[in-house]
């Protein structure tokens, strides 16, 4: 099946409380979100854009080619960038959209055209992400790691930092079950329409435990779709 045509978003905020104007950061002579761009057009996409919150980032992208939007440098999180990026671009509310994060200058474009064939070929799905198989029991047990359990058909059940599906039985409480676990990987595919009118949902309460934005898309009934 051909991979549907898409638009690559990148989010790119100038504040970092790990490091400053880390869009701008030096790699090879070119700034970072600029080899993040290069990269996902390598991918399938019809179009990237970096949606910037500081004139400068717009400005080094200009100059190495790469198309930049600036948004509102007062937005709370990504999604609300895209959002309104998505408007600015005057996306159709069925148009395909990958969020590429913007320090990843090294990300796979199979990943990107992967996530974005994963939400085509799903109309039941108003996003997909992606996830591959555990190898060792510390990723498991490990919080900062975003776990995710699926249905038959590849569709999210849950998303948690804890370790599930836990093994109840299992003779070691620190083993890894079999089969592997699914570890989530941060990227994402939207309808557009659906980005747009997320960041006026409520949140979760499970959103606000585990710090997973994701979350309120289940509690809202919304459906997504995991490629792994």
């Amino acid at each position: 099946m051909p991979t549907p045509s898409f638009t690559v978003l990148i989010p790119a905020r100038m504040a970092s409380s790990r490091l400053p104007d880390k869009p701008l950061a030096d790699i090879g002579g070119v700034p970072m979100v600029v080899r993040v761009a290069r990269q996902a057009a390598l991918s399938s996409a019809q179009t990237v854009w970096v949606a910037a919150d500081d004139e400068r980032i717009v400005q080094a992208c200009r100059a190495h080619g790469v198309q930049a939007l600036l948004t509102d440098p007062g937005h709370p999180s990504g999604s609300d960038r895209l959002a309104q990026a998505c408007r600015m671009l005057a996306l159709e509310a069925g148009a395909l959209v990958v969020n590429v994060q913007g320090d990843e200058p090294l990300i796979d474009p199979g990943l990107i055209d992967a996530v974005a064939n994963a939400l085509g070929q799903r109309p039941d799905c108003v996003m997909s992400t992606a996830a591959h198989p555990m190898a060792d029991s510390a990723s498991f047990h490990n919080p900062n790691v975003v776990k995710v359990v699926t249905d038959r058909l590849g569709t999210a059940l849950c998303f948690s930092r804890a370790p599930i599906p836990f093994w109840r039985d299992a003779p070691d409480a620190r083993m890894l079950p079999t089969p592997a676990p699914l570890r989530h990987i941060g990227i994402y595919a939207y309808r557009a329409g659906f980005l747009m009118d997320f960041p006026s949902l409520e949140p979760a309460p499970s959103e606000q435990i585990e710090s997973l934005e994701q979350l309120r898309v289940l509690w809202h009934g919304g459906r997504i779709a995991v490629h792994h």
